[in-house]
């Protein structure tokens, strides 16, 4: 009787922060920084999305924290204090990037996982003038002409490089990467037919699709997405087992007391699944996963190990 006349009397709010205190030891007890890539990226929109959420449900101010090198996120929070007061949200090029150059950290030893907050396919287009409606089709074009037809990517290590070269070793094809540091000039150009291929993310490229100038096969994600119904799976057009999607979490430094990270991850979680954040992170293209802390170590190091093949294979550097 008294627990229930408790919360009927406190606000949810003022209830969260007396847990945290209990299970945190008066966390937080003081700002929290989020230290995530460079500001207007992918894993900045999803580090300012969460930090939003957690700074209303922990009564603390959060800061994000934007650094342009792939290398200073990382660095910085492995550095930090394990005390919770300091958190990375990252994406592949955190983990799978440092498969392709050496790192002041280890992703698996310096690194609390707290949760794997959202997961993005990229969908597989070509220029209208390849004359190709499937998958399959594209592969027995690609093969016929080895090394004829290019596919624009951005940097090494991201999803649409990472897709090019995992479709290129799965279908035993040589489609020639063209990198770009410009993704207005990667636009421009596969709308262009300069390059001809491309494993973009999906809300950019659907006007696109509509109106005809490009033409979407599949979509990379291993089942049928939610953001582009429409579209069959790359592994089920002709290429099983294939799969690349763009994935952003939320990591602590090690040794980060277990109570804080319990709390880290329900409160992520609980802000994740707010169906106007999933409505924010659907219209920008991703997928909801909000997964717990040991789902979201199994799926780092799936990734590790499938995509690593791939990156020694290909002799894929960091540029």
């Amino acid at each position: 009787m008294f627990l229930r006349n408790l919360v009927r009397a406190f606000p949810f709010s003022m209830l969260t922060m007396a847990c945290s205190q209990v299970a945190g030891q008066d966390y937080p007890s003081r700002p929290i920084r989020v230290v995530t890539s460079a500001t207007a990226s992918a894993a900045d929109f999803v580090a300012r999305i969460m930090a939003q959420g957690l700074a209303a449900e922990l009564g603390q101010q959060v800061i994000v924290d934007n650094r342009s090198s792939s290398l200073v996120p990382g660095q910085n929070v492995a550095q930090a204090q394990p005390d919770g007061h300091t958190l990375l949200v990252h994406g592949p090029t955190f983990w799978i990037g440092a498969l392709m150059r050496s790192t002041p950290y280890d992703t698996e030893r310096d690194f609390a996982p707290i949760t794997l907050a959202t997961s993005s396919p990229n969908i597989l287009v070509v220029h209208p003038s390849v004359a190709v409606r499937t998958v399959k089709d594209l592969i027995a074009l690609a093969k016929s002409k080895p090394g004829e037809f290019n596919y624009g990517s951005a940097g090494s290590g991201s999803s649409s490089h990472l897709a090019g070269e995992l479709f290129n070793a799965m279908a035993g094809v040589k489609i020639v990467r063209v990198p770009y540091a410009n993704n207005a000039l990667r636009m421009a150009d596969i709308l262009s037919g300069q390059v001809q291929v491309m494993f973009p993310s999906p809300a950019p490229m659907m006007p696109h699709i509509r109106s005809g100038r490009l033409r979407a096969l599949a979509v990379t994600s291993p089942q049928p997405s939610v953001l582009v119904p429409d579209l069959p799976t790359v592994a089920a057009s002709g290429l099983p087992g294939y799969e690349s999607v763009s994935m952003f979490g939320m990591f602590a430094p090690a040794r980060t007391p277990a109570a804080v990270l319990s709390l880290l991850n329900r409160l992520s979680v609980q802000v994740l699944n707010r169906p106007e954040v999933r409505e924010k992170f659907f219209n920008a293209g991703a997928e909801v996963i909000a997964s717990s802390p040991a789902q979201f170590a199994a799926t780092v190091k799936a990734e590790r190990e499938r995509l690593g093949k791939v990156i020694r294979d290909a002799g894929i550097r960091e540029e």
